[in-house]
């Protein structure tokens, strides 16, 4: 009797969990059936040269670093 009492609480969490997952299954497909966004070409980490040149460090500092490194090495 008790082998039928928990073949009998499993089905339900069977079923809810196999009705779930269809609805997964069908959203996913109907995901692959939408038109793609069209891409925009701008790449978004690209920046301005201005940027560039305005994020280096000065060359002094550069090169004092470099020394520093060079002398512990």
């Amino acid at each position: 009797m008790r082998t039928h009492t928990t073949i009998a609480g499993s089905e339900p969490l069977l079923s809810m969990i196999a009705i779930r997952l269809a609805v997964l299954v069908v959203v996913g497909w109907s995901l692959t059936l939408l038109p793609q966004q069209a891409r925009n070409s701008d790449l978004a980490c690209v920046s301005s040269p201005a940027a560039i040149g305005a994020a280096r460090p000065p060359a002094n500092f550069v090169d004092a670093a470099l020394d520093d490194m060079l002398r512990h090495d």
